[in-house]
C-alpha cells in the first residue's frame, strides 16, 4: 500500500510541475516580449517619460518612485527591476474617478515594462502591485493638467 501511495504522490507532483512549466496559450519560446499597454509608449506633444521602478530587495518590495506627479499627455514607464509585480489602479481605492486602466499583466523579466499613458482627469490616484499591496507596495499618481 506504501509503493502504490508513493507512486501516486509522485505521479501528482510530476502532473503539477508539468502544468507549472507549461506557460499556458502563449507560445514556446515567446519569454522575451515584453508586457505593455495598447500604445507605442510615446508621449504626447510636450508630454515625457516618467520611469517607475518595481524593485524586490532583501526585505522590501516597493515603487522607486512611489509619490508621482504627471501630465495629461505623459507616459508612466513601469520598469520591472527584480520580482514580480504588476500595477493596479483599483476603483475601490479611487472612489468617484473614471477611465482607470485594467490591472497590468504580471512582470516577470528583469527590464519588462508597462507603459501606461496619462489620460486621467486631474486629480490624485492610488495604485498598488496586487501580491504586494500588504507588504507596502503601494504609490500615488498626481495628475496635473
Amino acid at each position: 500500500m506504501n509503493m502504490q501511495r508513493t507512486f501516486l504522490v509522485s505521479g501528482l507532483a510530476f502532473v503539477a510541475v508539468v502544468a507549472a512549466c507549461s506557460g499556458g496559450d502563449k507560445p514556446a519560446g515567446d519569454q522575451s516580449a515584453p508586457a505593455t499597454a495598447a500604445t507605442s509608449g510615446a508621449p504626447a506633444p510636450g508630454g515625457k517619460i516618467i520611469v517607475v521602478k518595481l524593485i524586490t530587495d532583501g526585505t522590501s518590495n516597493r515603487f522607486e518612485p512611489n509619490e508621482i506627479e504627471a501630465h495629461k499627455g505623459d507616459v508612466i514607464r513601469f520598469t520591472l527591476g527584480v520580482g514580480v509585480h504588476n500595477v493596479h489602479f483599483l476603483p475601490d481605492s479611487n472612489p468617484g474617478k473614471s477611465g482607470l486602466p485594467p490591472a497590468s499583466e504580471m512582470l516577470q523579466l528583469p527590464g519588462q515594462t508597462y507603459d501606461l499613458p496619462v489620460t486621467f482627469a486631474e486629480g490624485k490616484y492610488y495604485f498598488q502591485c496586487d501580491p504586494h499591496a500588504l507588504l507596502g507596495m503601494t504609490g500615488h499618481l498626481k495628475v496635473e493638467d
